[in-house]
């Protein structure tokens, strides 16, 4: 797909971010947009800003959706057909972190990031293909993560999530290469995007004193490592699309840990650890008071 003029462009998570920059990137093109989001009040802020951008007008709609609900995606993907007419492209771009142990996460947390991250894509994956199918020219854009190629502790169930889009993208792309169906698939690793994610994201309290010196720290930590604008990280997702990429990185901090990965796919975990006992807090050694004065 070399061009996005007059295409029909779905996108979750489209309300802050990476989805609200896809939005306005592919308007910039003339691409029509269904947009979905849980936040209903950020979703018609993104469409306020793409009408009032003076750019020619391209047909909006929006959905407030929760991506870990099938059949709402389902629902949302058919009303969207039958509003547009056609779509084109997916951009399965919802996303939540959590921090925690394996040890003591809890089960409803794992199933609430599972449930966005993993399921989200799986559902919006299959309730648009046959759509895009239909379309002659379509294409899928699963957000995975750096951290879908290189773990790190503490998130385990982020981690999880991540890998799983990765290698149910790179399945799905394989199946559309054989097809031959018009359709291609391409995921996105990206690094540090400076988004909504650190603000949404849970953390739990058995990181404090393990990884952690104070959750309101590790937020602020987090922070600093977003290096990429959204604006950017659309404008390279749109040129991996156009070139019908398998796999889009996305910031040198993600073509280093990609890079590292590779290099040493498994040692890099010892380094990983010896980075994390320098960087977590060190126990405080204990000050015992005393009257006597000190003496020549």
């Amino acid at each position: 797909m070399k061009s996005f003029n007059g295409r029909v462009a779905a996108i979750t998570g489209a309300a802050s971010g990476m989805g609200r920059a896809l939005a306005l990137a592919l308007a910039r093109e003339g691409c029509h947009l269904a947009l979905a989001d849980k936040n209903l009040q950020g979703l018609e802020h993104t469409r306020a800003l793409i009408e009032e951008s003076g750019l020619p007008p391209v047909r909006i709609t929006t959905q407030m959706l929760d991506v870990a609900d099938r059949q709402a995606m389902q629902d949302w993907a058919a009303r969207c057909m039958a509003e547009h007419g056609q779509v084109n492209l997916v951009f399965n771009n919802a996303g939540v972190a959590l921090s925690s142990t394996v040890e003591g996460v809890d089960y409803a947390d794992l199933e609430w990031i599972v449930g966005i991250n993993f399921w989200g894509v799986v559902h919006g994956t299959k309730a648009f293909l046959p759509y895009l199918k239909a379309s002659g020219e379509g294409h899928v854009i699963n957000t995975s993560s750096v951290f879908g190629l290189f773990a790190q502790p503490g998130m385990s169930g982020y981690n999880a999530s991540k890998f799983a889009v990765r290698g149910f993208t790179e399945a799905l792309r394989q199946e559309l290469d054989l097809q031959r169906c018009g359709v291609s698939a391409t995921c996105v690793h990206p690094g540090g995007i400076r988004t909504d994610i650190c603000r949404s994201s849970r953390i739990d309290a058995n990181m404090t004193g393990f990884l952690i010196h104070s959750e309101q720290q590790a937020r602020a930590d987090f922070e600093k490592l977003f290096i990429t604008d959204a604006d950017q990280a659309a404008t390279v997702i749109l040129h991996g699309v156009r070139k019908n990429k398998r796999r889009v990185l996305i910031g040198r901090d993600a073509y280093a840990l990609d890079l590292l990965a590779r290099c040493l796919p498994a040692a890099y975990q010892a380094l990983v650890v010896f980075a994390s006992k320098r960087m977590a807090p060190k126990p405080r050694t204990p000050v015992f008071e005393t009257n006597d004065e000190s003496r020549l």
